[in-house]
This record gives C-alpha cells, structure tokens and sequence, in this order.
C-alpha cells in the first residue's frame, strides 16, 4: 500500500487495523518491521496521501478499492488442522464490509488463500450488503522478505483475476490502471479469479521445490565428495533449468513456502488428489530433514555428545534483511541441540532476545541453557563450535582469528549458509564444514 501511495500521489491510501497499538507503530518513527528502503517510501507519502488509522468503518464508507491483507494462518483445529487455511480472518473482513458499505467497492485479496476463496467473499457480499454492489478480485503479491521495496518497484509481474463480465472486466481494468503508474503494461496479467487465486499457492510451492531439490542434492554432494555450489553453477547455466533458488542451505523458513505447500496438498486431497498431495507433501519432508540433519552434524562432530557444550547460533531470522522469524530454521536447530542439553546462545542482529526465546521454547517459558547474545563475539566466546544459520553480511567478516583464540579446541564451525571461506577458516585452524562440500 505504501508503494501505491507513493507512485501515486493523486490517489489516497488509507491503511486500516483494530489493533491500536500497531497502527500507532506506523504512525510513530519506528516502523513495526525492519525491510530496507520501507522507512523511506513510508516517509515520503506518510501524511500526504498515505494514512494509518483505526477507523475502519468510516475508511470502508470512503474507499472505492479495498484491499484485503489479513492473515490466513494454517489452521491448528477440527478438519485440516496443520494445513489447511484459518479463514476466519477473511470471512470476517468480508462481513465488516459488508456492514458498513453503502456504495459501490472493488474489493481485492491481497492475503495468500485457497483457490475459490473469493466464491465465499462474494457470498457474504450478497447476503449482507443490502444491495450495494461488489466486485472481488485476486492480487496476490509475490514480494521478498528483504527484498520487498525493490520487488515492488520493478515487479516481474502483477498478476490481477476477475470475473470474465462486463462489470468483472471493468474492475480488473481500474486496478491495472492503478498499477500502470509504474510497471509497463505488458507486465500487467489479467485471469479468471481462480487462476490468480492459485497462482500464488503455485508460486511459492515451485520456489521451495528448488530448494528442497538442490538440499537433497547436497547430502549426496557430502556422500560423494561433489561441491553443490559447484553443481548447482552447473546445471543453473542450463537456460531451461536457470540459476535462481539453487542456493543450498540448512532450509527454508518464512510465513510462506511451508504454509502455502501444506495448504496445497489440503486442496489436492479435498478434490480427491492424493498423488499430487504426496509429491508436494515430500518437499516439505525434505525440508525438514534438511534442519534435522544439520543439528545431528553437529551433535555427531562434537563427538556424539553436545551436553554442557556452548554451541553459538549465529542468526534467528527466516533470512537476512528482516527480522521475521516465522518458520525460521534456527528454531529447529536451536530446539534439537537443546534436546541434546546442549548450552546454545544465540545472537541475530534484528531479531529482539524476547523473540527468539519465545519463538524456541513458547511464550513465557525458559530454560538456563538458552541465552541471547548482543553480538557475534559474545555469542562465540568459549563456545565449543559455530553454526551459521541466517546469511547476515556481517558473518562473513567476523574476526575468526580472534574468534577462534578463545574457544575450547577442537574448535568447529558449521556453515548452514556456505557464506563463509571454509578454506580460510581451516587455516585458522576451525574444524570448518558447509551445506554439500564433500
């Protein structure tokens, strides 16, 4: 929205909540999120057509176009429990619109949903609305954490879904011209709403493929003495098959892949497709092998025992760039060496100490043996071994010389992100293994 606002000055763009607190936040100089380059489009349009307000009923009453960007957590009750999308949240926002509409919306999913979602929008819409007229459309966003301010200033793609009529045409027309403020035309799509619904399922379950693909391939690469980097360079060069996600790692995290691919196989299997279920289903499986396998790398170089051993974890985020933990792979790490009454401190240069104790053991819960870190030397100090979980630029010039002086030897380091120089370390005199380096 923030984006709209600002390649859009003629237009207004109000952001709406309940939560009083969080739209204080973006009101306030110290925005709820960390994203490079979002304090500085927030800045520029806030208070001249961008808004933040609670007022929710009298913004519905005002707006022509409202976009609908709440969450749809995957549900943890009843039918479809740890797959399927909660919708509450969106049935919700249709009914609040419906109540206080009195005129003529184009309203637009901005949230990730399941395809036919907005079949139920629309049903809503007409019961309630005492004839005042919808359209409902599909916009899903396909942004990077990280990344986002510049994904939506020069987007591959906006993809738009709407009803094949008149008046369905009409409102896909209105949002591309808003759009084409800034993204030429001819990357503007338009569909059916069903195929944009599920498009963005599709997306992101194809993204994490990869990369579930190229961490499969990297426990064979460790087997056979290969290099996955190596690999990966090689069969990237293949236009056909091209170099994007083929970065190995300790896993994919985020609010995304692993909701949207779970969600997914729901969808298979409640229109009788348990085949297709199966496959989507295994990326994930790899996935989570992938962190388990990192954690008992580490547990099995430390001479099958980490108890009472300091071992530091050096990033909590999902990825660099944000301070989003959501599904983050550290979680699982930090989780299994605690298991193994290992002594983990963990230090993230976004993410607050609060977070991640929570994220690890659950709100209000603690144990001795998890400590936060205010940097990377504190977190090393004494420690018995390094894993590498997030690929913050500041990791790979961390002083390891003066790092490794004061760590009990053998000292080890496991680069869950291949971002550092494993040749430089093991000069140094580290015990110093990566992702898929044979």
């Amino acid at each position: 929205m923030a984006m709209i606002a600002l390649k859009c000055p003629d237009i207004t763009v109000t952001v709406v909540d309940m939560n009083v607190a969080r739209i204080a936040a973006w009101n306030s100089g110290q925005l709820p999120i960390f994203e490079p380059g979002l304090d500085e489009v927030v800045q520029q349009a806030r208070g001249r057509n961008l808004f933040f307000s609670t007022d929710v009923a009298g913004q519905i009453k005002k707006s022509d176009i409202i976009f609908v960007a709440v969450n749809t957590p995957t549900k943890t009750y009843g039918v479809g429990a740890g797959r399927a999308a909660d919708l509450r949240y969106i049935e919700s926002v249709a009914r609040t619109i419906a109540e206080h509409a009195d005129s003529a919306k184009i309203i637009v999913e901005k949230s990730t949903i399941p395809v036919k979602t907005a079949d139920a929008i629309k049903t809503i819409l007409a019961s309630n609305s005492r004839g005042v007229k919808f359209q409902v459309l599909s916009n899903p966003e396909f942004l990077a954490e990280g990344t986002a301010v510049k994904d939506l200033t020069n987007p591959d793609r906006v993809l738009i879904g709407g009803e094949r009529t008149p008046e369905g045409e009409q409102a896909m027309a209105t949002l591309v011209g808003v759009y084409a403020r800034w993204v030429q035309r001819d990357r503007i799509i338009t569909t059916n709403l069903w195929s944009s619904e599920l498009s963005k399922l599709v997306a992101n379950a194809f993204l994490a493929q990869r990369i579930s693909s190229i961490n499969s391939i990297s426990a064979l690469c460790e087997a056979t003495g290969a290099d996955v980097d190596e690999v990966a360079n090689a069969i990237g060069k293949d236009s056909r098959i091209g170099a994007k996600f083929l970065k190995s790692s300790v896993g994919f995290g985020g609010s995304c892949f692993q909701k949207d691919i779970l969600n997914l196989t729901y969808l298979c299997e409640s229109f009788g497709l348990p085949e297709v279920a199966a496959y989507w289903t295994s990326v994930v499986g790899i996935n989570d092998w992938q962190k388990r396998r990192f954690a008992g790398q580490i547990v099995k170089a430390l001479f099958n025992t980490v108890a009472e051993k300091k071992i530091a974890v050096l990033g909590f985020a999902f990825k660099k760039d944000t301070n989003d933990t959501r599904e983050s792979a550290a979680i699982n790490v930090c989780r299994d060496l605690l298991s193994e009454h290992a002594k983990v401190c963990v230090y993230d240069p976004k993410v607050p100490a609060d977070e991640i104790i929570a994220d690890t053991l659950g709100k209000g819960a603690q144990n001795p043996r998890l400590t936060v870190a205010k940097d990377a030397y504190e977190a090393c100090a004494g420690a018995h071994a390094i894993a590498i979980v997030t690929e913050w630029d500041e990791f790979k010039t961390l002083d390891y010389a003066k790092i490794f002086a004061g760590m009990p030897k053998p000292a080890f380091l496991f680069d869950g992100r291949n971002i550092v120089d494993l040749a430089a370390l093991r000069q140094i005199g580290f015990q110093a293994t990566g992702i898929g380096k044979g």
